[in-house]
């Protein structure tokens, strides 16, 4: 299936650049089609102790939990993306209280920026991208087994929520005491 230049329309070619690596680039105009990760902001809410996490309802990690995220959209910051995802998916409005991590990984075209937050409006309910909502106290964390799914974004962005919200699952806490 060809692909075209954005810039002048001609049929991209598949070329091997000086770093070794393989990139489509318009042999008509020169430009390259970069491909580059998607920005992801997720939230970690924490509110009256307890995190507040969603059942997701589509891939990746359908029908599991996980803590409100979504892809930050052209016009807006990441931080902004991130309350605008938390308040889509939970209903709740969050002000953010700081980095957690930033995650890649080479085979994934998504980078997911996690940062800590609390509510400040809003009741909490599953909005959209959302089968059910709830808050979570350190060790009540529902207990998921990692996806059967062979899909290597499925994999990363379940060891990206694990990693994320260490402190709240149950291995942790009994590590700890």
């Amino acid at each position: 299936m060809d692909r075209y230049c954005q810039h002048c329309g001609a049929v991209l070619a598949e070329l091997t650049f000086p770093d070794g690596r393989r990139r489509e680039q318009c042999e008509r105009c020169g430009a390259v089609a970069w491909r580059n990760p998607l920005p992801v902001g997720m939230a970690l809410i924490e509110h009256e102790g307890r995190l507040v996490l969603i059942r997701r309802l589509a891939p990746p990690l359908g029908g599991y939990w996980a803590p409100p995220a979504g892809y930050v959209e052209c016009g807006e910051s990441v931080p902004e993306a991130v309350r605008r995802e938390a308040k889509e998916e939970t209903g709740l409005d969050i002000a953010l209280d700081g980095l957690v991590d930033v995650y890649s990984r080479a085979d994934v075209n998504v980078l997911i920026v996690v940062y800590r937050a609390h509510v400040i409006g809003g009741a909490l309910r599953a909005g959209d991208d959302a089968i059910e909502a709830g808050l979570y106290a350190p060790g009540e964390w529902p207990q998921e087994p990692p996806p059967e799914s062979g899909v290597a974004i499925d994999e990363w962005l379940y060891d990206v929520i694990r990693d994320a919200t260490a402190r709240w699952r149950p291995s942790k806490l009994k590590e700890t005491t």
